[in-house]
């Protein structure tokens, strides 16, 4: 009978299968069977937007959030390698978050999380890592964090075995004696290390003579940077002992630690032996022309010198001074001396001093008609477009088509060098006749 059959809706749109509502973690993760299905009545409303849909909208933003937050920090973790955090103010909860992504990644190459606070246990949480785990990161910026005495021995410890760190900056930090011994001692044994910042601690003359104890045996540091500390002419010992001994060092920055006349001597002792120095920075300390005078003279007495740039920008030097000068120039006419101002020079000599010697050289093709190519090939007698630095030198003081001070000449080697001991005139050709 008809009776006995089931009543059915008068319209289709009268009921509605709704799913049960799984939670996020399932719904984020989970490929679950089909859920089962309850009958539920459809509100009459004009709007689409029911009910349950805003209170999804609402579940959705509260629970489901965070994990998609993850989920998407999963899929970009292989794909950054380089990481800025400084001054986030991240102190030790986040250096534990960071640690914990960094046990899973190994893409990430450079961090930077200076000016942070991290203080005593933060150099902990870091110095465990780098101990016990392998990592990609090579480059490590600290600088600014509050790190004192322990925190030196946390982290020389850890780098004492990892030598995957290349480069490490400490930098703006509260190290001193007791610093000092620790990094020189891990200084002494890491073969990692190529970029070191200490500069703006607090060594002074036990931990600066331990810094160095450690850097006279080091084989891989190439970069040091100890400016803005408080050596003092006692420890300038240690370091001309450091450049005596060691063949690796090409950058070294001491400037603004109260090295004077006395200092001076003892460092210009190791740049007479030293044969891997390229740049040597003594701005800011109390250096007096005699004191410059002992530091060229010892360049001067090393063949083997590979100096490059001497920054003594805040001295002022004499006449005489310069014209010391040109002899080193004639022997190292790749060292480039920044001095502050040359003392009683007239201002017809300064002018001619700063004259640009590329434009005075373009003047001379202009005016004979020839481009500037030709002019540099008519000084090399093989007629080709490079020349040995030493012989370019040479033939560029004894021409009389462009006089050249010694100190244009240098300016004219720095654009044609080519950091091989050669001269390339090649890339002029595009420079208009």
């Amino acid at each position: 009978m008809d009776n006995d059959k089931p009543l059915q809706p008068e319209t289709e749109d009268e009921i509605e299968i709704q799913p049960v509502r799984q939670s996020s973690d399932k719904m984020l993760y989970c490929e679950a069977e089909p859920p089962p299905t309850v009958e539920k009545v459809k509100p009459a409303r004009e709007n689409s937007e029911t009910d349950l849909e805003i209170e999804d909208d609402e579940k959705f933003f509260t629970t489901g959030q965070k994990e998609l937050y993850l989920e998407a920090c999963k899929l970009s973790n292989m794909a950054v390698t380089k990481l800025e955090l400084e001054d986030n103010c991240i102190m030790e909860e986040g250096v534990l978050s960071l640690v914990e992504m960094l046990q899973e990644n190994y893409c990430l190459q450079e961090m930077n999380i200076s000016n942070n606070h991290l203080g005593l246990e933060g150099a902990r949480i870091i110095s465990d890592f780098f101990e016990r785990n392998s990592s990609s990161i090579w480059s490590l910026e600290l600088s600014g964090n509050d790190f004192k005495e322990d925190s030196a021995a946390l982290l020389c410890q850890a780098l004492s075995t990892n030598y995957r760190i290349k480069k490490l900056d400490l930098s703006h930090n509260q190290f001193s004696d007791v610093g000092g011994k620790h990094l020189g001692q891990m200084l002494a044994i890491n073969v990692g290390l190529t970029s070191l910042d200490l500069s703006w601690n607090n060594f002074h003359t036990r931990g600066a003579v331990a810094l160095c104890n450690g850097l006279r045996g080091n084989v891989t540091l190439t970069k040091l940077d100890l400016s803005m500390n408080g050596f003092g002419n006692e420890v300038a010992l240690a370091l001309g002992e450091v450049l005596r001994l060691n063949s690796c060092l090409v950058y070294l920055d001491i400037g603004g630690n109260d090295i004077g006349n006395e200092g001076a001597s003892k460092i210009s002792k190791g740049l007479e032996s030293n044969e891997s120095l390229r740049v040597l920075k003594l701005f800011l300390n109390p250096i007096n022309m005699d004191g410059a005078i002992l530091l060229i003279l010892a360049i001067k007495r090393n063949p083997k010198s590979r100096m490059e740039e001497l920054d003594i920008s805040n001295v002022l030097v004499s006449e005489q001074f310069m014209k010391t000068l040109d002899g080193v120039y004639a022997v190292h006419p790749q060292l480039d001396v920044v001095f502050k101002a040359v003392q009683g020079l007239s201002a017809k000599k300064t002018i001619f001093l700063l004259t640009n010697p590329m434009k005075l050289i373009q003047s001379y093709a202009d005016q004979h008609k020839i481009t500037i190519v030709d002019f540099f090939k008519s000084l090399n007698p093989t007629g080709t477009m490079k020349m040995s630095v030493d012989e370019f030198q040479k033939v560029m003081i004894e021409q009389n088509k462009v006089p050249l001070n010694q100190y244009q000449v240098r300016e004219v080697i720095k654009k044609l060098d080519e950091k091989t001991g050669m001269v390339n005139f090649s890339f002029l050709n595009t420079m208009k006749p």
